[in-house]
């Protein structure tokens, strides 16, 4: 690796979102050899240059080239910050201190990561932020009713990004009305940077149970063991054998999906920085893992089921169907209607508070 030099931080104009104003990219520079580039258009990750144990740098998320293209791309989220609810609402409706609440359904009927415009087409204003880590800080205000979400929100969401190589997003909001907020990230990792897909990774999840969800992909019934389905992962799991078309189609939770878009619920308690593991994700070379660690109850695992090619990433090479995995963790999906779910409720005087870190092992002590 190459000798450390000091945290940085640039930005540079980037384009234009589609009412005009104007994006720019915030480039964050551990100082250590790893790298990112932020864009304050859906507060996007462009960018995640990590190395690899040779010393190869290569970005392991997928991206797009130009603003223009995340705003014409309507439907992956590619590497966006979601919100005010990610992950689904069942027919946009949802209950909240006696009152119905309704939202645009913009999948199958259903409210899919916030509505039609949520907070991943917005333009976040951004600030340096203080400290010792490359860090940048963005914030939105979403104003009451927008999207049919009740109370005005103010969101800031920092990425920091360390000498250690560790990637962190820290998530806060308040809120002057009572409302709900269900925020994440929606970056598609490839550790192998376009070289092989999903079939040369393995992935752990630390959980017991998962969310078994219907053919619109709205939760049914209560959290069910993994125990004998494809759903268990807590042992490093090699994902090409488990994303075969035979494999797929053989268990029926699979089958509706095209593969995992399915929430586990994270076992153990948090340690004393209040994370805990959510997922391993590692080639099978060995030459790039990240760990997933989180404040969250829950991680979305999502294998890339609609990419169909139509898209072309930032190395030139289309974005294809299994080519990358989502690792989103957040609260459990339509848990406004589910009173036994953890509560998404925030209300005036709470401040939310969430952190997930993304770390190399892989790299340490380098």
């Amino acid at each position: 690796m190459n000798a450390a030099t000091a945290p940085a931080v640039r930005h540079e104009p980037h384009g234009y979102a589609p009412d005009g104003t104007p994006v720019q990219r915030w480039h964050l520079d551990s100082g250590t050899g790893t790298t990112a580039a932020v864009l304050t258009y859906g507060g996007i990750l462009q960018h995640l240059t990590v190395p690899a144990t040779d010393g190869t740098r290569a970005s392991v998320v997928l991206g797009l080239p130009t603003t223009e293209a995340y705003a014409a791309a309507r439907g992956p989220y590619l590497g966006a910050l979601v919100g005010r609810y990610a992950n689904r609402l069942a027919h946009g409706r949802f209950p909240l201190d006696g009152a119905g609440h309704t939202v645009p359904a913009n999948d199958r009927g259903h409210a899919l990561h916030g509505g039609p415009d949520g907070f991943d087409r917005r333009v976040w204003r951004a600030t340096p932020a203080p400290g010792r880590h490359a860090a940048v800080r963005l914030t939105l205000l979403s104003p009451d009713g927008d999207m049919g979400f009740p109370g005005a929100l103010e969101v800031a969401v920092t990425y920091r990004l360390g000498a250690d190589h560790t990637l962190i997003l820290d998530y806060e909001a308040r809120t002057d009305r009572p409302t709900v907020v269900n925020l994440t990230h929606h970056a598609y990792f490839d550790l192998t940077a376009g070289q092989d897909g999903l079939a040369a990774h393995t992935l752990r999840v630390p959980g017991t149970r998962y969310l078994p969800v219907d053919a619109e992909a709205i939760p049914v019934g209560p959290p069910a063991p993994v125990d004998a389905t494809p759903f268990d992962l807590r042992e490093a799991t090699v994902l090409g054998p488990r994303l075969t078309p035979e494999a797929v189609a053989a268990h029926p939770q699979l089958a509706a999906a095209g593969g995992y878009d399915h929430t586990w619920l994270l076992d153990g308690a948090p340690g004393p920085d209040g994370l805990r593991p959510a997922a391993t994700l590692a080639t099978l070379d060995g030459s790039r893992a990240m760990e997933v660690w989180t404040t969250e109850p829950a991680v979305q695992v999502y294998t890339g089921n609609q990419l169909d090619a139509s898209l072309t990433g930032t190395d030139g090479r289309p974005l294809t169907r299994h080519r990358a995995v989502c690792l989103e963790t957040q609260h459990l999906p339509d848990s406004p209607n589910h009173p036994e779910y953890p509560t998404t409720v925030l209300r005036p005087g709470q401040k939310l508070r969430s952190r997930t870190a993304y770390r190399f092992p892989h790299l340490a002590g380098a």
